[in-house]
Order: C-alpha cells, then structure tokens, then sequence
C-alpha cells in the first residue's frame, strides 16, 4: 500500500519541484557567487525535480505499472488463501483479462465503461485509483478461467545434463553420415580398376558455368544449375552434385586425380541421401589423400584477386586429426654452411609446412644444428611443447632469425632429439603415442647406424623424415637409407614449389597403421573459421564466415593386394556450425546473465558468449586463432583452473565463484556470483556447462493459460519472438523450413503438425507471456491516438521482453522518423534476444534497484549513435533479490528532447554534467563530448570521485585482445642501406625468381615468406591486455568536494539522480584543471619479460589425450619409404638384414 501512495505522489511532487528547479536555477550564480563552493541543497533540488520528470515519462511511456499490477493480480492470492504459504507451490488465481478490456477497465486513455476522472484529478492518480479498486467489468473479466502460477529454483545438474543429451544427439546423426560416407568411398574404391588412361570429364569447382570467347563451356566446366539456397547462408549450390576443387599447383588432369574423382562420384548419392535424413546437414565432403577436395552442395569458388585458390584439404585440421595419430616431432634443420642464399629458404619453407600439419593434439620443438646445437627457442631447450597456433606462430617468428654458417653435425643432433623424445614418452607428457623427427637438410655424409642402434633399434618407435634439401642428389643414398631403416619416408625438395607436396608424403606413412587397423576413428575439431573456404565461397561479408566445428572419419583401400601398405584414401567430413549447438541451449531456462559453453579436451572453447567477434576501428574483426582461445581466458577469475581441468577431465560436477561480467562492448561491468555446472557429452571429447548468476538467476516463474488464449495474444502484429531461440525445429523436415516460430508453435499446439519437434513448455511459457503483456499493446495505442499527448514526439518507442524472448514494441512516430533505426532490429546485435544472451538493456535493468529506470545512450555497432536516449526497468514478482525477473520494459526517446528536461537550471559560471553509473556523459553543453568517458573530459574531478569512493575502479583483462605492432625492423633498413647488400640482395631475388617461377611458387610462399616482403607495415597481432571500467558505490548518494588546480581551488557536486542509474555532476568554471592528466579507459598491453615468457611457453594446462593411438604396426611395409632416388645395391644389402631381423621378431 505505501507504494501504491508514492506512485500517486510522484507526479503531483515532480510538478511542484520543477517549478522550483526553474527558481533555483535562475539565481545559482548569485548563490554560488556570494558562497564558498556550489550549494548541495540546490542541485538536490535539480536532480530531484528532473528525476522526478524524467520518471514520470519513462514510467507513463513504457507502462510499466500497468505490466507490474497485473502481475500482482495474477498472482495474488485468493481470499481465504494462506497468504504467506511458500512461493514455489501454485497458486489459483481468478486473472484473465482481456487485454482491451484491461486498458479499459484501468488506464484513462483506452476509453470505455468506467468511472469518469474526477475534476483536477491527474491521470496517473486516477489510473492508481482505478487499479486499487477495479470496477465490476474488471472484476468480471478476472473471473473467465483459471491460470496456473509458481515460482521454481532451477535445477543446474538436471538443466546441464538434459542439454549434455540433445547435444550428444545432434554429434551422433553427424557421426552417422560421415560413417555412411565412408563405406561408400571405400565400396566404391575396392570396385575400381585403376586406369592411367581414364579420361574422364568432372564438376570443376572454379571452372563450372564458365565459357571461351567464342561462349562456349570450358574443359572441365560445362553448364552446372546453382540456386541460392538460405540453409546455405544464401549461397547459390546444386543440392543434386558435388563439384571437385584441385590446388592450383596441381594439374586437373593428372592420372591420379582423374582415377579419383571417377570412383568418388559414387558419394553423390549419399551427399544427397545423407541431407534428404538429416536437413540440419551442411557442408559434406571428401578430401582425398590426392589432393582433390569433393564437396557437396556444389558451389562455385573463386580465386583470389592473383587468380589463385591456394587451399588444400590435406592442410586442413579435419584432414590431419582424422589420418593420424597424436604425435610427438622434433625438428632438425641443418643451418651448416652450405645450407646459404636459396637453400635456407626453402629449408624455412619445409618447416613452416610441417608445423601446419601438427594439431592441438601434437608437440614439437625444433633444433637447429652445424658444428654446436642450438634450439630455435632457448627458452624451450630439452623440452616439447604443445603445437597449438600461438605456439607455432611464436617458432615461425624464430625461423626468420636462423642464419647458416660452419660445418654441419648430425649425429649430435639426433642423440639429442631421440633423448627428447625419450624422455617425454616415459614420463607420461606429450602425446604418449606416435614420435617423429624431421630432418631438414642438404646432405649427409654418413648413415649415423650407431645412433639409431643407441636411440631407436629394434623397434623403431620413432620414425626418421628426411628432406634433402636442393636438386644435387650425392647424399640422398644416405638420407633415404635412415627413412627405409626407421620407418620413415625419403622426399626431396628442389624449389619451393616442391615444399607442400612432399611434406604431405609424410601423414601417409603416419597413418599407415591405423589404416591397417583398420580403425575408423571419429575426431572432432575445435572451433573454428576455415577462411581459405569462406574466401572460396565469396560469402556475404554482412555474414561473415562462421564458427565451425567438423566430424571427420578416414578412408582405407579395402583391397587384400594393398592392406600391408597401409593406403589411405583420404578423409570424409561434415561441419557443424556452432549456432545449430546454440539453438540447444535453453536460454529461458538460463536467466538474464546465465549462459551455456562447451570445451574441448584441450580447455579450448567450443562454445561460450566471450568467444567473440572483435571491434577495431569500427568494423567487426574475427580473431583469427579462434581455436587456440582456452577457458581460463575467458573465465579468468577462475585462478586455479579449478573449473577447466574438471571440465577437461570428463568429470560431473559444480563450481562456484564470483565474476565480473562485461557488457556494452566491455564498457560496462557487473558484478555477481555464478554457480556453474558441468559434465560430458557422450561420444565426442567435448564437455558442457552452464552458468547460473545467484539471485534472480537461479529463479523460474511459470505460469499456464488456455491455448486459445495465448495463440490469440501471440499472433498480434506488435509480438516478435527470439530468432535465434528454437520453439520449434524447423530445420529437420524440409517442409517446415518455410514457417516462421509463431507459424510452427500454432501448427504443434493445434495439433495440426503433431512430427513438428516443439519445446512444449517454453512454448506453454511464451502463451503465458503474450497474454499477461497483452494489455500494454491497447495502452501504448491509446497514447499514440491520444493528440495531447508526446505532441513534441519526444518519446520514439516502447518496448519490451519477456524471459521467454518475446518482445512488444510500439511506435510513437513514423518509422521512417526514428532517429535510431537499427534499434530492435538484426543490425543491432546487444540490443535483440540472441543465442548466447538477452538484450542489454534488459541485462542493465535486471540489475538496477527495482522500480527504477536505467538510462543510456546506446553504442552501436558501428559508429556511436548518440541521437537518443535509452530508458528501462525490470518487472519483478516481489521487491526481492530471489523473486524472478519476468520481464522488462522500456522506452526510447530522442536526446535531444531529454536534454531539454535537463537543461532548465545550469548555465553560466559552473558547468552541468548529466553521468550514468560507469561514468559515461549523457548531458552536456559541449555535444561533442556526448557519449565520452567523464574521466576523459574531467580528469581531475573523476580522480577525486575515485579517491573519495563515489566510483570505483575494477581492472578487467582480455586475452583474446589484438594490439599493433610494426612490422618492420630497424635491421632492415640499416641492411638496405648498404649499397653492396642491396646489389647482393636483389641477384638473390632474381635466382629465386628464375628456379622457382610458376603460379604457385609465385603467389603461395608461406607467409612467413611474404612478411620478409611486408616490412614497415603496421599489422595486428594477438596479445594480453589490462583495462579499467568504472562503477559507482550505490550507497553513496551525493558528495561535495574541492580539486587543487596550481593553487586554485574547483568545487564540485556530485548528486544522484532519484530512481535512475544518474548522477548530476556540477563544476565550478573558476579554474583551469586542463593540465590534470585524463582518466581513460584504454586497455593497456601485458608486456612480459623473457622469464615470464618462458614460464608460459613451458606450462602445460591439464588435457585429456585422445583415446585413439596407432603408433605401429607389426605388418606395416617399411621398404615404402620414398621415391625421389633409387637406393644403390651396397645400401640395400645393408637395409634387408635389420628389415628381416625386426620382421621376425
């Protein structure tokens, strides 16, 4: 009741103060003149009078005590009910009301049977009126039927574990049509003849529905039908064919090329079959151990602007994972004399193209070697380390430094690199399972038998790859000796057009036990963007490419004459977006700040809402080593990684802390405790969790209503639902893909589509939402008729959203006058129900006082509207930190507009500042600082509102932050300086353009490569940053304070805005606090020093290794060990005693 009295007071006492605001405001200079500093009673005055009107708007506007009373009746007790019973049991409530009748019955504007206002009487005091004693229409209407209402606490181990379940489906009916993939190649390969003759025309992915000057088809092109396709982010595909892509540095018509695309047709019909099951199904393909890549729906590609398509399915993670083993490789690389000028090059080359083939499952270290040892990292001396991006990316950087001088020693190095491995294998760490060491080099003069008799014999665990770098072949015998007589492959590389081809020749022999095995194994990704396929695709950029996860399986030959060579054929696989797993979550279910995330068995992030994209310069950038973002980066306050390492060992459980939240971009933080729970999902390495915030989170309110009803209310015009939210699947039967969620629900729930595949109680729950917000839909369009009313159209539109992600909005004015357009709309991605969280303004309320309003100017995504202004408030059952948030309404009104409510009282010797709680400018004379950080405009008065405690400080850090860095390097200009190294420099280059020219050497030189051509660039690189946000101290209201400026003293006021987020700042003009350094909200790189460095490269987090090992096999055939040279007669009758000895153990 002592509520129901303020709110018909608040408009009477915002009147009257505002007349005082205006008196105050007219003699300030003579009060602030004739006294020390500015008079705290008087910009009380200000701010209570404008937060009085400013209320009164947001409240009228928004209706939210329209929504907030009828959630009181419909939850109400009876008379004669046990008023104090326990919240989570029913209650029976007489509460239906129609939603016109409601508007009638209880707001002034919607007209109607009712008691007329009295004389004087103001509107909300008669609607208050109205609403403490509804007439006999009202009372009427409460009595149609009966609703259902409770309040449940939301079970996380249930809640985690039912989601564990459908996730654990949707892998497994991918799982099952790669498997149908793969007995379909291999069927369709043990039937075919190979035939070095077959001529045989295919689908060229880049040449399709391309003619000739005279419009004719060319080869390998003809007319091929595309359609745009939305299941395909609207790209135009064949769903009937495949098309088959080849590397550009690999000839169309090559045998081997031509054999395998004839028997891989065969797969089209399973593509088709596999999608016509399963419509949820995007990419499938097949990328075969040749080098061709078949992909189904047919796409055209593109070629980059140099007219290239440099992809190649071998190098992708899908490939690698699914054809070996995890692996443990030590790189040697000869850096002796005789490695200088071209050699080196591509020796670099070589290296860098191993390391694109090791996984997050794999370690490495590389050494180089001449007359002494010299680890790449010294930092890394004796150890592996995980082949992660970072970690890889780190060694690229070192290779460039690696200059070759004096006489090259092999020997050493190998003992060092089998002591590596060595150890690393008995103490548990690495992979535990296959070991290799790649050697690097343009020569050897011995067979080093001794050390392979020390380190490696009889069983040869670790396998030797050598690459003789150059086209001179004196050592070769020797090098292909070491393969054949460790289980190994001989490649050499004489250009760097060579490079990729032959080290690819080394996955096959690693996979050659699995393949005898015969062990299909299923591997699973970690997230990420593939970026070679997104630029072959052209996608939208408005799209962007997509968070991806792949399922992929290998292909064996099945032919008895082949089985001891262990052949593989390559590797099938199908993607899974990431938001098909999102569209799981039960969001509802979450609450406001609550979430879902999965990881890996590495600690890398699967899914999770801080898996992000990032902002630089205004345009939306995707980090570019999505995979290698681990849990403890995101949730940092977890020190101990207490809540990953449970994760990544598979375990059930829960976890508890407290975090820091940001939002807005991270210009804002919120502070809460989040109760987390976990486990596995079934078949795949993934493990999920949820997190719960305390408080309202872990709340539920439910409520049930007639189907007729809620259908009614839901098909409204001004009712939109969540479109990343699933009500119904929509996506699993292709006639259903054309329905809108409000289509389907009315579909399923009249019994119309019974095989729809609906969440009946979120759909139950979304029924209730639409009919107890109905009546705000009659009261908004009773403000709008209303002429008298917002005549200035200062007020834009209300809205609102239910916890189910239904939303109302009403428009005051003309769409095409809105000041802020993208507001509510796809383009603004904080501000709508998204997958992975609820709109910001929603998230903001739920954390404000209840009954008060949160106001802000919104950050677009692009540049900052600062048009308008942003007021809500959230709709709570009870004034109760544990009673849930239903709901939350608000309005959006032009700035300029809520300027001028400000602005009646500041002017002349003292400068007015309208804040919000994290500091940000809503109101000030200077419109360019509209939007600003106050700290930067007035940096000496937010220094003593931090000291003095009205604001704090909260150091926040991002580590999956981008920073700039130059790319140059001062060696570079102090070589070119030289006149004799310019000329030296430039014949270099012109030998390396001689031997090497051809299409792909031309344009497909690692990148490495190209950034010794790149210098003086400033490019963005991954890096650890610290930043501040700013929050105020809620229970300080006011505070008065004087700033020493050289001498000159400054007062200032600092007062808050009554039921608001607000704060008025006022400043005295007296002094000149411009030499005061700004408070700012920049992040600040961590820069850490060589020991720390080091510590970081070492540490490995806890990982779970993959089940799966095949790291030999007693049958494999070891004389398949390369094909570059012919082995003399002396080396082979060397080789065939140990091969006969091993064998007949």
């Amino acid at each position: 009741m002592l509520g129901d009295w303020r709110i018909l007071f608040s408009h009477v006492y915002s009147t009257s103060l505002l007349l005082l605001w205006i008196l105050a405001g007219l003699n300030v200079v003579e009060v602030t003149g004739s006294q020390p500093g500015i008079p705290l009673s008087v910009v009380k005055l200000w701010a209570s009078a404008f937060g009085g009107e400013i209320k009164s708007i947001s409240a009228k506007y928004s209706g939210s005590q329209l929504l907030q009373k009828e959630l009181w009746a419909i939850t109400a007790p009876r008379p004669g009910t046990n008023s104090s019973s326990e919240t989570s049991t029913p209650i029976k409530v007489n509460s239906r009301l129609n939603p016109k009748t409601t508007a009638a019955c209880l707001w002034e504007e919607s007209g109607g049977a009712r008691s007329p206002r009295k004389h004087g009487e103001s509107v909300q005091t008669a609607i208050k009126r109205r609403l403490q004693a509804p007439g006999p229409a009202c009372t009427e209407k409460y009595k149609e039927f009966e609703k259902s209402v409770r309040v449940e606490e939301i079970d996380g181990v249930k809640l985690v574990k039912n989601l564990a379940v459908k996730m654990e489906e949707v892998f497994r009916k991918k799982a099952e049509a790669t498997r149908r993939l793969v007995e379909a190649a291999e069927e369709a390969h043990h039937q075919h003849e190979e035939n070095p003759d077959l001529q045989y025309e295919y689908f060229n992915a880049v040449l399709i529905n391309e003619v000739d000057e005279q419009g004719n088809n060319v080869e390998l092109g003809g007319e091929f039908l595309l359609e745009p396709n939305d299941h395909f982010n609207n790209l135009s595909v064949n769903l009937s064919l495949s098309v088959v892509q080849v590397p550009t540095n690999m000839y169309n018509k090559d045998p081997d090329i031509v054999n395998g695309v004839y028997w891989s047709e065969a797969l089209n019909k399973v593509f088709v079959d596999n999608f016509e099951r399963d419509p949820t199904l995007i990419w499938q393909y097949f990328g075969s151990a040749k080098g061709f890549f078949r992909q189904y729906p047919g796409v055209k590609w593109h070629p980059d602007e140099h007219g290239v398509i440099g992809f190649d399915c071998r190098n992708r993670k899908w490939y690698i994972q699914a054809a070996t083993s995890p692996k443990d490789v030590v790189i040697l690389v000869d850096v002796s004399g005789s490695m200088k000028g071209l050699r080196l090059t591509i020796a670099r080359q070589t290296v860098s193209s191993i390391l694109d083939t090791l996984g997050d499952d794999d370690f490495f270290n590389i050494i180089a070697y001449n007359q002494e040892i010299h680890y790449v990292e010294p930092c890394l001396n004796g150890t592996l380390v995980r082949a992660d991006r970072t970690n890889k990316d780190h060694f690229r950087e070192h290779l460039d430094k690696l200059f070759a001088k004096g006489i090259g020693l092999l020997g050493e190095a190998l003992a060092e690199a089998f002591t590596i491995l060595s150890d690393f294998n008995q103490t548990g760490r690495g992979s535990v399972c296959s070991q290799a060491i790649m050697l690097v080099t343009d020569g050897a003069t011995a067979m080093y038998d001794d050390v392979f008799e020390r380190y490696n014999w009889p069983e040869r665990k670790v396998r030797i790859f050598p690459y003789l770098i150059g086209r001179e072949s004196a050592f070769a015998d020797n090098l292909k000796w070491m393969a054949c007589a460790n289980k190994g492959y001989f490649s050499q590389i004489s250009t760097l057009a060579d490079v990729q081809e032959n080290v690819m020749r080394y996955l096959h022999v690693m996979s050659r036990p699995k393949v005898i095995d015969h062990e299909h194994d299923t591997v699973w990704t970690e997230a990420y963007v593939d970026s070679a396929l997104s630029q072959a695709y052209k996608m939208k950029e408005k799209a962007g490419p997509a968070l991806m996860t792949t399922v992929a399986m290998p292909v064996f030959s099945t032919k008895n004459e082949t089985k001891n060579q262990g052949i593989l054929l390559g590797v099938v696989g199908t993607d899974i977006p990431l938001q098909e797993l999102m569209k799981l979550i039960p969001k509802h279910m979450l609450g406001i700040h609550g979430y879902a995330f999965a990881i890996t068995n590495n600690g890398y992030i699967l899914t999770h809402p801080e898996l992000r994209p990032l902002y630089q310069d205004g345009q939306k950038r995707r980090k570019p080593n999505y995979s290698s973002v681990d849990l403890s980066e995101v949730e940092w306050e977890d020190k101990d990684d207490a809540l990953r390492n449970a994760m990544v060992n598979r375990r059930t459980g829960t976890f508890s802390m407290e975090v820091k939240k940001t939002v807005d971009r991270g210009r804002r933080v919120l502070k809460m405790h989040n109760d987390y729970y976990y486990t596995d999902i079934k078949g795949t390495p993934f493990s999920v969790g949820v997190a719960l915030s305390r408080g309202h989170g872990k709340y539920f309110f439910r409520g049930n209503v007639s189907v007729e009803a809620g259908l009614r209310d839901l098909e409204q015009p001004d009712v939109a639902l969540a479109d990343e939210w699933t009500y119904c699947n929509t996506e699993e039967q292709h006639e259903h893909r054309h329905l809108t969620q409000i289509q389907a629900i009315k579909l399923f729930m009249t019994g119309r589509r019974p095989h729809l595949k609906c969440d009946r109680e979120l759909i139950q729950e979304v029924l209730f939402d639409a009919v107890v917000t109905a009546p705000l839909e009659a009261y908004w369009t009773g403000l709008a008729l209303n002429k008298s009313e917002n005549s200035d159209k200062g007020v834009e539109i209300a809205f609102l959203g239910t916890r189910t992600g239904l939303s109302r909005t009403n428009l005051f004015v003309p769409a095409d006058q809105l000041s802020n357009r993208d507001f509510l709309t796809a383009e603004d991605k904080e501000g709508v129900f998204n997958a992975d969280h609820f709109p910001l303004w929603y998230k903001r309320a739920a954390e404000q006082v209840p009954g008060t309003f949160v106001y802000s100017i919104p950050f677009s995504t692009a540049l900052e509207n600062k048009s308008v202004v942003l007021a809500s408030t959230a709709i709570q059952l009870l004034d109760d930190r544990k009673s849930p948030i239903v709901a939350a309404v608000g309005i959006q009104m032009k700035l300029e507009f809520f300027q001028r409510k400000f602005w009646t009282a500041c002017r002349q010797d003292i400068n007015c500042y309208l804040i919000d709680n994290n500091g940000f400018i809503l109101v000030t004379e200077e419109q360019s600082q509209t939007g600003l950080f106050f700290g930067e405009v007035e940096g000496a008065v937010m220094n003593k509102l931090l000291q003095m405690g009205s604001f704090k400080r909260i150091t926040l850090y991002d580590y999956q932050a981008l920073c700039k860095e130059y790319a140059g390097s001062s060696d570079s200009a102090r070589t070119l300086s030289d006149p004799f190294t310019v000329v030296k420099w430039l014949l270099t280059e012109l030998v390396i353009f001689l031997l090497e020219f051809n299409l792909y050497s031309w344009w497909n030189i690692d990148l490495s490569v190209k950034a010794q051509r790149s210098r003086g660039k400033h490019m963005m690189v991954p890096c650890d940053t610290e930043y501040p946000a700013f929050v105020s101290e809620r229970t300080i209201k006011e505070t008065t304070g004087n700033i020493d400026c050289e001498g000159c003293f400054r007062s200032f006021v600092i007062q808050q805005i009554p039921s608001s987020n607000l704060f008025m700042v006022v400043v005295d003009k007296k002094c000149d606090c411009s030499s005061a350094p700004p408070v700012t909200m920049d992040p600040i790189e961590i820069m850490y020093n060589e020991s720390l460095k080091c510590d970081r490269l070492k540490f490995q987090k806890d990982r779970k290794k993959p089940e799966s090992c095949h790291p030999f096999h007693p049958e494999e055939n070891a004389m398949e060990c390369g094909s570059a040279t012919r082995l003399s007669s002396a080396l082979t009758a060397a080789l065939l005693p140990l091969i006969a000895a091993t064998i007949s153990r």
